[in-house]
């Protein structure tokens, strides 16, 4: 679910489509995702080559299918994640870039991550650091406003751009994993028209832990949990179990807290299972007043082995010497 606020003194913007309350100072800025146990690097850059190779994903998300109002568009968000890992130093890398249209708001954002990992009691230890930049874009023509202010537009696009840092740690096990992270450590401010509209991105935690249980007949289940916090203030879950068989296809259901239930599907569709698609099925049961009950989400990830060559010394002879 996403809120959205912008706040001063005499100024309200209303976004009833996308808010759960709509005077809530600490709301939640950044995307959400079905399939966030795919995409640990959006929310922790420790996730960064901690398997090795090289892993590449694509996700399109349509939010609130064919929801039409005064406050804009259904929400629509792309996002795109590359990692590698340089294996000598233990070290993974890696970059995410989002793209965000809510509404009269289109938030972009680009960040580079490093992740360093230690073997650890049986497991593995991962530390993340990200940073880059958050760039937001406010389009006066699609805002609703109560109580106008002459410094505000009402025309018009204006685009600001800020630094954006965050911070990481991801303990893997094998049978079980578990990861909390924060992003936009620095809380950087947007201050649209003149500083008429200033809109803060606040500081957001996550909580992301999962189990995987083998079974019989090439069966794998795995639970996964996500806990969403705004600056400790605001909270928010999504619960998952997705079973997959060989490797090669999966189904599950997940559950986000007060907003939806979801179907998630998945097929590899190369031998070696490289390439994946994946699909989720939202059904709205909160807030139905508000919005569309149906959202959609496709995926396409692709990870690439490193391919390690082993050469063997010939044995060369000559009239003269023999080796």
């Amino acid at each position: 679910m996403k809120e959205l606020s912008f706040l001063k003194s005499k100024i309200i913007y209303v976004f009833v489509a996308f808010a759960v309350s709509i005077t809530a100072l600490h709301a939640q800025q950044d995307a959400q995702f079905t399939q966030y146990m795919y995409n640990g690097l959006f929310y922790n850059p420790a996730f960064a080559g901690k398997d090795g190779g090289y892993k590449f994903s694509a996700l399109h998300r349509t939010q609130w299918l064919n929801y039409s109002g005064t406050n804009g568009p259904a929400p629509i968000t792309q996002l795109l994640t590359a990692s590698g890992r340089l294996d000598d130093f233990n070290v993974g890398y890696g970059i995410t870039f989002v793209n965000d249209n809510i509404g009269p708001v289109n938030n972009q954002e680009i960040n580079l991550s490093l992740g360093y990992h230690k073997n650890l009691r049986r497991g593995i230890l991962s530390l993340g650091l990200s940073g880059g930049l958050f760039s937001s874009t406010l389009k006066y023509d699609e805002l609703i406003v109560i109580n106008p202010d002459p410094n505000i537009p009402t025309s018009g696009r204006e685009t600001q751009m800020n630094f954006n840092i965050g911070a990481g740690a991801l303990y893997d096990r094998g049978n079980f994993y578990v990861g909390l992270s924060s992003k936009h450590l620095n809380q950087p401010t947007f201050d649209f028209g003149d500083g008429a509209v200033d809109n803060q991105l606040m500081n957001h935690s996550y909580l992301l832990a999962g189990y995987r249980i083998k079974t019989f007949a090439l069966w794998t289940f795995e639970p996964s949990f996500l806990l969403k916090s705004v600056s400790f203030n605001n909270f928010s879950y999504d619960l998952s179990v997705i079973a997959t068989h060989n490797q090669k296809i999966s189904g599950g259901f997940a559950f986000r807290g007060e907003e939806s239930v979801s179907l998630l599907l998945g097929y590899s569709i190369l031998r070696d299972n490289s390439l994946r698609i994946g699909y989720a099925f939202d059904l709205v049961i909160g807030g139905l007043e508000a919005k569309s009950p149906t959202s959609h989400e496709f995926m396409l990830t692709y990870n690439l082995q490193p391919v390690s060559r082993e050469f063997q010394k010939v044995i060369q002879r000559t009239p003269r010497f023999r080796f």
